[in-house]
């Protein structure tokens, strides 16, 4: 009985795991025993459909590490970095690499430290995600040292044309233009942009699409830069509402939270008297109160085209100088409204 119990057991954890991955059982079986001939994407399916159902990887389904890949990126508190770095690190672990986090943190490791630690373990390749290469004051020439040293890497948000390199970027002009046009049906004409300092690309990017939004529609765009943190959007919102603001287009969705409790703090309804857009589109954001309206950053969709990116210099092709731009779209949810009459 036992034995009879325990085989059961298995062949309905095949089933689900299945179920779960959008595979034959015959192909989860193989991944499972670690068995050659299932294309690398299905294998990363059913092994991460083991992860999420809690199972515990077999031992015959743990490949050899094909190598180190180095993850560069900014500080977890916006859910929009830990959102790239696990599907990074999803796609990285289904072609045998195995991911490297660095994390930069106020205090703590720099850019060029973390880089130094990396390239000390020998990686592969980096990944760099809303790095310096996306300060304009930064200095570009570390990424040529990274280069000269072979070391083969990927620039995810921010295109900066001093750097030889491929970049990964969402389309920051389309997304803030989006979020005008957005609100501009809604019959808003006073729309005010909360955006990041002005040295950042995507900042740039953001400021130029709104702008051009905004005298093609015959309004005044109006403009706040201030840090991409919830304290950051807070203190621009405070200013755009003071200038009689009834819509806001935030360049993060921490920064629309921000907004969002200016309002609140003024006795101001969101979206009854004032509306709010953000950008990035965290997983909690239909949970919101209220539910937040956001361009959504297509985050799958770069994450994989940066790993792919890397993988050809990484394999001994050259490294592409250009630059991959994905199209945001945008999610419409219960922080946005018709404008306030009066």
């Amino acid at each position: 009985m036992v034995g009879r119990r325990m085989t059961t057991s298995l062949t309905a954890r095949l089933a689900d795991i299945a179920a779960q991955a959008e595979v034959s059982e015959a192909t989860a079986s193989r991944v499972l025993n670690g068995k050659p001939g299932v294309a690398a994407a299905t294998r990363q399916r059913v092994l991460a459909a083991v992860d999420v159902l809690g199972y515990e990887r077999p031992a015959r389904a743990r490949q050899r590490s094909a190598g180190l890949v180095g993850l560069v990126i900014p500080e977890l508190t916006n859910p929009i970095f830990p959102a790239f770095a696990q599907v990074i690190e999803q796609c990285l672990s289904g072609y045998g690499f195995t991911p490297v986090l660095g994390t930069r943190m106020l205090g703590g490791a720099t850019e060029d430290e973390l880089v130094g630690q990396l390239v000390e373990r020998d990686v592969s390749g980096i990944i760099f995600l809303s790095g310096l290469h996306a300060d304009l004051t930064a200095d570009p020439a570390r990424y040529a040292r990274l280069a000269e040293r072979g070391v083969p890497f990927v620039l995810i948000n921010g295109y900066n044309d001093r750097i030889q390199a491929p970049f990964v970027s969402p389309d920051d002009r389309a997304a803030a233009a989006m979020a005008v046009d957005h609100l501009l049906q809604l019959g808003h004409r006073r729309i005010g942009l909360a955006v990041g300092p002005e040295r950042f690309v995507p900042s740039r990017r953001k400021v130029a699409g709104f702008t051009s939004a905004m005298e093609q529609a015959g309004a005044e765009p109006r403009i706040q830069h201030t840090l991409f943190t919830v304290e950051g959007g807070h203190a621009a919102a405070g200013a755009l509402i003071d200038e009689g603001c009834t819509g806001i287009v935030c360049a993060s969705d921490m920064m629309a939270l921000g907004a969002i409790r200016a309002a609140r703090q003024r006795g101001l309804a969101v979206p009854g008297r004032l509306s709010v857009v953000g950008y990035d589109d965290s997983e909690l954001n239909a949970f919101t109160d209220p539910p937040l309206t956001t361009v959504r950053q297509p985050v799958r969709a770069m994450a994989n085209a940066a790993v792919h990116a890397l993988l050809e210099p990484m394999g001994g092709s050259p490294m592409a100088e250009t630059e991959f731009v994905f199209q945001p779209e945008l999610v419409v949810r219960g922080s946005t409204a018709h404008v306030p009459r009066g």
